[in-house]
């Protein structure tokens, strides 16, 4: 057990060394040589935000595809160049953005800025390799959400929650849309958004900020850029009042789910926002698990979060009903303890567990 002293709750702050080169691309720093390990990432700003009604999922789709070979590296070989040395390599997709992050020792450097700066410019992928990604995809799609209890519904909310705007598909996309992106749609995508301009580049580790900027400057600072990228506009209607959807599948466990169009990330009550969601559906502890699950017993799950993204914000909130009850059942206690916290006061003693909650994750997912 770590015991956490109150100096280790003292404001952080990291000596993040900024750069920019001339083609747009920036490149953070931070020199840390607790382990003779680097943490290397390539942040595109763009996501499923970014996507239209005939190509949702093209960015979870394009990220499967930059492991796919490029001009100087074949399909894989920058994987196996990086685990075959004791490396760690993934990505992932957000709403807003693609990362592609590997950890390393720190004699790899040179190599894995080789590599990524590659796939930045030469990326080669053939309609092969998209039938056989599109495959993987669409198994990870039957896993997440059509063969999921909760996925689905999930899919259900945003779709209703957001009328107009991208966010109103999950980042896995349509289906149909999945099924049926092609090659051209993959390089278009490709040639707008994965150029220097549209790119940050951080390097956390054993390393010094001006190796690692001589080795990014070598490497990235000849890629062209095309600062010219569409930024979609937030174009989503006022909502006028609750909407309503009944979604029938197979299933033996009703579930109830209520969420709310909230602020983005950054405004002032998106922090807020996120004590409110522990103190309300955060774990076993919050007051929606211990009303439905221990006490009324009405529910074998209760939960929910509130997801803060860049043009908008999502708070939901869930109850997974026990077999014989009903999703009205479940309506009725969460919007009774939603009703309570507009107008009974959290006590101190919540409203201090839920800060350290949120506080204790923070530090401890800095931790390595």
């Amino acid at each position: 057990l770590m015991l956490l002293t109150a100096s280790a709750f003292a404001v952080q702050e990291w000596p993040v060394q900024k750069y920019t080169l001339k083609n747009g691309l920036t490149l953070l720093t931070l020199e840390d040589a607790s382990t003779p390990a680097v943490s290397f990432q390539v942040w595109y700003h763009v996501g499923s935000k970014n996507e239209r009604p005939g190509i949702t999922g093209i960015s979870h789709l394009f990220e499967h595809m930059m492991f796919k070979g490029s001009k100087n590296f074949a399909d894989k070989e920058h994987d196996r160049l990086v685990q075959s040395s004791g490396g760690m390599i993934n990505a992932y997709t957000s709403n807003d953005m693609t990362v592609y992050h590997q950890e390393f020792g720190k004699d790899q450097l040179e190599l894995v800025a080789r590599l990524e700066a590659d796939r930045m410019q030469y990326l080669t992928i053939t309609d092969k390799q998209l039938a056989s990604e599109r495959q993987v995809v669409l198994e990870e799609r039957n896993m997440r959400i059509d063969n999921s209890p909760f996925g689905d519904v999930l899919e259900q909310l945003m779709a209703n929650v957001y009328l107009a705007h991208s966010y109103g598909w999950l980042t896995i996309g349509w289906r149909k849309d999945v099924e049926n992106i092609s090659l051209e749609d993959c390089l278009n995508y490709y040639g707008t958004y994965y150029n220097p301009a549209n790119a940050v580049v951080v390097v956390v580790g054993d390393v010094k900020s001006a190796e690692v900027q001589k080795v990014v400057e070598k490497y990235f600072g000849k890629i062209p850029a095309n600062p010219k990228i569409p930024r979609p506009i937030y174009n989503e209607p006022e909502q006028k009042g609750e909407r309503r959807v009944s979604y029938h599948k197979v299933s033996q466990l009703p579930l109830f789910i209520a969420g709310y169009q909230c602020p983005a990330a950054g405004h002032a009550d998106s922090y807020a926002l996120d004590v409110l969601s522990a103190i309300l559906s955060g774990g076993e502890s919050s007051r929606a698990y211990q009303r439905m699950v221990y006490k009324d017993q009405i529910a074998i799950a209760a939960g929910g979060q509130y997801q803060s993204m860049e043009q908008g914000g999502v708070f939901f909130a869930f109850s997974m009903m026990q077999p014989g009850k009903t999703t009205a059942d479940g309506e009725k206690a969460l919007y009774e303890e939603i009703e309570k916290l507009k107008t009974e006061p959290v006590t101190a003693e919540e409203l201090q567990k839920a800060k350290n909650q949120i506080e204790a994750q923070f530090y401890m997912g800095n931790q390595s």
